[in-house]
This record gives structure tokens, C-alpha cells and sequence, in this order.
């Protein structure tokens, strides 16, 4: 059966992943450290995971598998669920496979080293828009009905 895991901490998608979630009836599993209220939807759970790094990554990489959909931007996480046979969306849209999560956790780590290297880089991402949460609600609706059709 497929399920619908969100990596809840940080997630600006949540409410959208309900609503696919429960027009297409998959259980939908919000997994977090704490902070988040339940859900009255009875399709939807919220698992609680003990506080620590990496621990909702850890409950979710285990739980996933073949014909569920991860939604997370954790790139780690997302390799981990790939190799469980799960398919990986990002909150703005794009989907990863094994085809670009090599490069893709590559390039995090390269800028890693070079934001370490430099002291004064005040950077940060460009912001959640309109459109990357209309790529979401795209690209989540494609890969649940494809889901549920294998």
C-alpha cells in the first residue's frame, strides 16, 4: 500500500500534501521531533520521533519503501529513501532519482566546504514561491497516482 511520508520539521508543503493526499485516499505520515498538532483527518498520522539529530530522517528512511513517496529536502534522506525503493519529491517541485541524487548531494557537499572556507558568506536560498508550490502540488499528484497505479 502506498504511503505519503513528510519530513514535517520544516516543511512548507504540509497542508498542500494533505489535500492530494486525501483526494487520492493514501495515508499520509507527518514525521517530526515535536511542535506540530495532530491532524483530524483520519487518513493523516503524526509520528513523534525522540529529539536528536537526524532522528525523524532515521524513522523515515526505515518505514519507506517500494511504492511510497517521501517529501523532504533533507538530501541525505532522500538518498536513503531512494535506495529503500521509495520515490523523493522536494517541496519545490523536483523529483529526485538515482539518476541525480549523486551529483545533487556532490554539489551540497562542495558548498558546504567552501561556506566553512569563507567566514563572512551571508547567503542563503532563494525563497518559497507561489510557483514552487504549484511544482509541488504537480509533481505529488503525478508520482501518488503513479504510485498507486503499480
Amino acid at each position: 500500500m502506498t504511503t505519503l511520508y513528510i519530513d514535517a520539521d520544516a516543511c512548507p508543503v504540509k497542508a498542500e500534501a494533505e489535500r492530494v493526499a486525501t483526494r487520492l485516499q493514501v495515508p499520509m505520515v507527518l514525521v517530526c521531533n515535536g511542535g506540530l498538532r495532530p491532524s483530524p483527518n483520519p487518513l493523516v498520522s503524526l509520528r513523534i520521533v525522540a529529539e536528536g539529530p537526524d532522528e525523524a530522517d532515521k524513522w523515515i528512511a526505515e518505514a519507506c519503501g517500494p511504492g511510497d513517496v517521501v517529501v523532504t529536502a533533507d538530501l541525505p534522506l532522500a538518498d536513503r529513501c531512494l535506495k529503500a525503493g521509495a520515490q523523493v519529491l522536494q517541496h519545490d517541485g523536483e523529483v529526485l532519482s538515482a539518476a541525480n541524487i549523486g551529483p545533487r548531494l556532490a554539489t551540497r557537499d562542495l558548498m558546504a566546504d567552501i561556506r566553512s572556507a569563507n567566514p563572512f558568506h551571508q547567503g542563503g536560498g532563494a525563497g518559497f514561491s507561489k510557483a514552487d508550490r504549484s511544482r509541488f502540488l504537480q509533481s505529488l499528484d503525478r508520482l501518488l497516482q503513479s504510485a498507486l497505479r503499480d
